[in-house]
């Protein structure tokens, strides 16, 4: 029994040595395993790291030998000409901040050397020298930026809003996640799917990027959590016009139950404005341009001879009263300068006023409460919400309306969400989205000016006679959003006629080279950024460029007077692969008239330090004196 005791022992013994090799070989083999994956798949790299995008596809096989520096061809951001720096801070869950440095030359930096990041908008008037590596639910992935040296920075925005392209983990793929979002922005927005064919030399952002079928699968199969970008079908203009006559024909139903002296000044001047048949044919006007000549002239002298505005003197600085007048932002600051010093309109009694006006910056509210526990949209709408409900228990007026003959002027892109709660009221919104909340009929769009210059708003106004023209069509911006860096892929040195590049130099020279091109192209391309606004309709128009403007639902300025399709082209997103076809199919007949008509319509939309008649400050203050005329509900 001893002997047998001890062998027992002993084999004991060599099966637990065993067991030890084996155990080791199997942990030798899983830390390999996990090594010698594809850095495509699972490398993420520090906030120190400089490994760049290059040498991490040259190492990942299973890339099809794509390389990487293509994949992300003319993707860059910050939008240099055409956008203030203040618009980079976005929103902070849904958008990155990104710094452009200066190079000499106009075009994008076609190889870009960096690593992926991701970091939040910490401060709406700071970019951070450092992209800080971020981890966190539902956020977008198919951001580059580089580090090398400090001074570029660029980054992509593949996809607009993450929680509504992902429900769950983000999905991994051989490209990082970067191809599921692509194809589904290119399947959403209806744009040719053949396009993703391998080795196409068009791929979006220029990749060879697998098959339509190898796309279709990853998506549909591997990724399953993956959900595509849900996109509202677009608003045609018949379709806005139509919202708009509807708005006015269900008003007419109504009958006051309790009107003040006020409102009946203004059921009588809508009836003047309704039965006005001739136009008296004023000579700066011209009926090409108008939806209805006669009523907007008819309508627009009522405005002179009876509003009045009172405007509340309750809020403080920099949220209340302290306009911004530059910036692309700068429409709320201008209109808040001059009304707040306007004797023509503003009243001190406010019962004798026919509009209320609220005298808040959007601008102002989003930068000065960051940082001070304001750090949601949920909070900036009920600081608003409060700021109403001290003027409703103050005064009578908010309370025998409803708010209906109160309005206010914001232009961030927040502002149609800042203002959820007191929406009853007229809103003159630069994002004026038609399928975002914008209600036709009764808000008003607010066009985007950016002004360099307070003191001369209007300078390099103008632009070369059609015969100097030679360009067809001209962009430059920043990547913001899903639609520009389609924009480029599709156009980018396509063709020679059509200038469509990324952001151009923030010096003298590349604003001068920007201003040349405006000045030097038939049309100007005015696509959408993170937003449906952008400031390149207003640019185009003072520098007499033909508009073309790619945002679907957008509502342009002024649309319950002006006829834009007399002047600008309206292209719908998913016609950006024929936009050289559509503007060459137009005659040039028909391109000399719109360009004379943008000539008409150019007094519209500039900015006087001293407002004159059919200037941009009347312009607006008459859109929602339009509005609440023909939108009267009184109780």
């Amino acid at each position: 029994m001893g002997v047998f005791a001890l062998t027992l022992r002993l084999f004991h013994a060599e099966v637990r040595k065993l067991l030890l090799i084996i155990g080791l070989a199997v942990s030798f083999i899983i830390l390999f395993q996990c090594f010698s994956f594809s850095y495509g798949k699972i490398f993420v790299p520090s906030p120190t790291s400089k490994i760049s995008v290059v040498k991490l596809v040259s190492n990942a096989t299973t890339l099809n030998d794509s390389n990487m520096a293509e994949l992300f061809v003319n993707v860059v951001a910050n939008d240099t000409n055409g956008s203030d720096p203040e618009e980079e801070a976005r929103y902070k869950h849904n958008t990155l901040e990104a710094n452009t440095g200066s190079d000499s030359s106009s075009e994008v930096n076609r190889y870009l050397d960096g690593s992926f990041s991701k970091f939040k908008d910490q401060n709406s008037h700071e970019r951070k020298s450092k992209p800080r590596i971020t981890q966190g639910k539902s956020l977008m992935s198919g951001y580059i930026t580089s580090t090398d040296d400090g001074s570029t920075k660029v980054m992509v925005e593949i996809a607009k809003n993450s929680e509504k392209m992902i429900n769950g983990p983000k999905p991994t793929t051989d490209y990082g996640g970067v191809v599921p979002f692509i194809s589904a922005i290119v399947a959403a927005k209806g744009l040719q799917s053949s396009n993703l064919s391998s080795g196409t030399s068009s791929s979006l952002l220029g990749a060879n990027l697998p098959s339509q079928r190898n796309a279709e699968t990853s998506i549909g199969t591997q990724h399953t959590n993956f959900k595509p970008l849900q996109i509202e079908s677009a608003i045609s203009v018949s379709q806005m016009n139509s919202l708009l006559l509807q708005s006015i024909d269900s008003s007419r139903s109504l009958r006051p139950r309790r009107s003040s002296a006020r409102d009946r000044e203004l059921l009588s001047a809508r009836q003047e404005i309704g039965n006005a048949r001739v136009s008296r044919k004023v000579p700066v006007l011209h009926a090409s341009v108008y939806q209805n000549i006669s009523k907007f002239e008819r309508s627009y002298e009522m405005m002179e001879q009876i509003l009045k505005v009172y405007i509340y003197k309750e809020g403080v600085k920099p949220i209340f009263h302290l306009p911004k007048m530059r910036g692309i932002y700068a429409s709320e600051g201008w209109f808040m300068k001059l009304m707040e010093g306007n004797k023509k309109f503003v009243v001190k009694d406010p019962r004798r006023a026919h509009l209320f006006y609220l005298p808040f910056s959007s601008n102002m509210l989003r930068s000065a409460l960051n940082g001070q526990d304001f750090q949601h949209v949920k909070d900036l709408q009920k600081y608003l919400k409060d700021y109403v409900e001290l003027i409703a228990g103050k005064y009578s007026f908010w309370n025998r309306t409803g708010g209906a003959d109160h309005f206010l002027v914001a232009c961030h892109d927040w502002a149609i969400n800042l203002t959820k709660n007191i929406r009853s009221c007229i809103r003159a919104l630069c994002n004026s989205n038609a399928a975002k909340g914008f209600e036709i009929g009764k808000d008003t769009t607010l066009p985007v000016t950016y002004i360099r210059s307070m003191e001369a708003p209007l300078e390099n106004l103008g632009g070369k006679p059609p015969s100097e023209r030679n360009i067809l069509a001209f962009f430059a911006g920043g990547m913001h959003g899903y639609l520009r860096p389609i924009l480029l892929q599709y156009w980018q040195n396509k063709e020679s006629d059509m200038k469509i590049f990324g952001p151009m130099p923030r010096d003298v020279e590349g604003k001068r080279k920007y201003r040349e091109h405006m000045k030097s192209s038939k049309y100007c391309i005015c696509a959408k950024g993170y937003e449906v606004h952008t400031p390149r309709v207003v640019e185009s128009i003072y520098y007499e460029c033909v508009p073309v403007i790619i945002s679907d639902n957008y509502v342009p300025p002024f649309f319950e007077v002006l006829n834009w399709e007399a002047f600008a082209i309206l292209v719908q997103e998913k016609d950006i692969p024929s936009l050289r076809n559509i503007l060459l199919s137009i005659p040039e007949e028909k391109y000399l008239e719109m360009h004379a008509r943008v000539k008409l319509v150019q007094r519209h939309f500039l900015w006087h330090k001293r407002p004159v008649k059919y200037d941009l400050f009347h312009m607006i203050l008459h859109s929602v004196w339009y509005n609440r005329v023909f939108h009267i509900k009184t109780r």
